[in-house]
């Protein structure tokens, strides 16, 4: 027996992303919004794992486990619950396999030669980092954390904060300098 296809109950569902769910069990009528899934499943997922590419590919794997899994849903007329579990869980596997490769790679850099001492090294410029950023205002470490975690440019920055570009650039600068200064200054 073959994977069946979902089938579009009625010409209305074929633009919306709604599907019934062919040999389900359940009335054929019963249709399940995806893009509506998806969008919270998204939510959820950026929300546990704070970087949109992670999250993108958590929802992703999600929906394919929930549409490969759609038989098993016990409430296939409200399957939106069950669906954004599934994404909790790909979130948490993804943060677990992080965590361990993050593990495995301070623990292989610790048993590299002179590793102890570049380990010790890292992890106290880890800590120095932490605390010239709380040492800084709020607005600052924003600003740093939309370009450096989110990745955003100086001009993405600006459009976001809705101010000119040099604003961005210099209020960067200043952040950065009272950064460096609060490290080479000894705890």
């Amino acid at each position: 027996m073959g994977v069946s296809t979902p089938a579009v109950a009625g010409a209305d569902a074929a633009g919306s992303g709604t599907a019934g769910i062919a040999g389900a069990s359940f009335a054929p009528s019963l249709r399940w919004d995806w893009r509506a899934a998806r969008a919270r499943c998204l939510r959820e997922a950026q929300r546990m794992l704070r970087d949109p590419l992670a999250a993108e590919d958590a929802v992703q794997e999600a929906l394919l486990r929930a549409w490969r899994q759609r038989e098993s849903c016990r409430h296939p007329d409200a399957p939106l619950g069950w669906m954004v579990q599934i994404t909790r869980n790909e979130a948490l596997r993804r943060l677990a396999r992080d965590r361990a490769r993050a593990e495995h790679e301070l623990a292989d850099r610790e048993r590299a030669p002179g590793g102890s001492d570049s380990g010790l090294d890292h992890r106290l410029e880890v800590l120095d980092l932490r605390r010239a950023l709380a040492d800084i205002d709020a607005q600052e470490r924003a600003l740093l954390a939309l370009r450096y975690g989110a990745d955003l440019t100086q001009s993405d920055i600006a459009a976001v904060l809705d101010v000119p570009e040099g604003t961005v650039k210099v209020r960067l600068f200043r952040a950065r300098k009272r950064i460096r200064q609060a490290m080479e200054t000894p705890s």
